[in-house]
């Protein structure tokens, strides 16, 4: 089992009567890519501003690097980089700059860590360059840059790609993917851009309303959302016969001795409905079923359009 780097049993945030947080049980465990999806208003930055210690929580225990006690919590985020909504820079002055100003703030020895998390985002090229004259996709990677000062062994991003180009939002997942691997940094991002967060994670927690709904790896998602061909046929044992003899189709099951799911050839259903009614094979049913993470997450939560 892997090592555990955050734990939340029961968090909750309460503002007046209304519950920003209701009682999230979450667990993210060291390598993984967490990805912690929910709607605009869902939950995620409250929580995640709990877990940063930018705010306190109402209630529940929270678990970081091993410690749940206020003083060790205090010690541990020391070591955790966080980007919480829209970085703040000095617009008038370098990267560079922006980067010193924050490593005195918080404590941090050595200029050259500087250098390196500004190599590391593939700003180095631009250290010298005025932040005002950034574009919002090299304000996100300064701003992850920040978050790694210290070689942080955890980092928590809030929403980094929110209003980044499609051209930035690709940057900035090989950037996460380059971290997470070469440097072995346990993250958690959220978004809800759903599209995006399905080519970068590899566990997902679902929040809507305050509440976790479901915590899932990628490998299990993958298995619920694949896309198959299915099948209603009056004789199953004949016609998976005819799909390996005929097709080479070998990727399938059969479910309740009338249902084929077909895993592999997903553009020839024309020709697998054919080649069954040939040989004289009834079909009461055949066409694709799978879902996306959009539609997966839109089943979980129960719809809406603001996912």
């Amino acid at each position: 089992m892997k090592e555990i780097i955050l734990k939340t049993h029961k968090l909750s945030k309460k503002y007046g009567n209304q519950l920003a947080v209701n009682n999230v049980t979450m667990t993210v465990r060291k390598g993984d890519i967490y990805g912690f999806i929910g709607k605009n208003g869902a939950g995620k930055t409250t929580l995640i501003r709990i877990v940063t210690g930018l705010i306190h929580k109402t209630g529940g225990e929270i678990e970081l690097l091993g410690v749940s006690n206020e003083k060790g919590l205090n010690e541990a985020r020391t070591i955790v980089g966080s980007l919480v909504e829209m970085p703040a820079f000095y617009g008038n002055m370098t990267a560079k700059e922006n980067l010193e100003v924050s490593r005195l703030v918080r404590n941090i020895a050595g200029k050259q860590c500087i250098e390196e998390v500004l190599e590391l985002v593939d700003l180095k090229g631009a250290s010298n360059k005025k932040v005002k004259n950034f574009s919002l996709g090299m304000k996100q990677r300064l701003g992850i840059a920040n978050a790694l000062l210290g070689n942080p062994r955890f980092l928590i991003l809030d929403e980094p790609i929110n209003g980044l180009d499609p051209v930035s939002i690709v940057e900035i997942r090989e950037l996460l993917k380059k971290i997470n691997k070469e440097k072995d940094i346990t993250i958690l991002v959220s978004s809800h851009i759903l599209s995006e967060l399905s080519e970068l994670a590899t566990c997902y927690g679902i929040i809507d309303n305050g509440q976790l709904l479901e915590e899932i790896s990628a490998e299990q998602l993958y298995e619920k959302c694949k896309q198959y061909i299915e099948i209603k046929v009056d004789d199953a044992k004949k016609a998976v016969v005819l799909l390996e003899k005929e097709l080479d189709i070998i990727d399938y099951s059969v479910v309740e001795n009338s249902i084929i799911k077909v895993y592999s050839h997903l553009n020839d259903v024309a020709k697998i409905n054919t080649l069954l009614i040939r040989n004289n094979i009834e079909i009461s049913n055949i066409g694709l079923k799978g879902q996306n993470l959009e539609e997966y997450f839109l089943s979980v939560v129960g719809g809406g359009k603001n996912a």
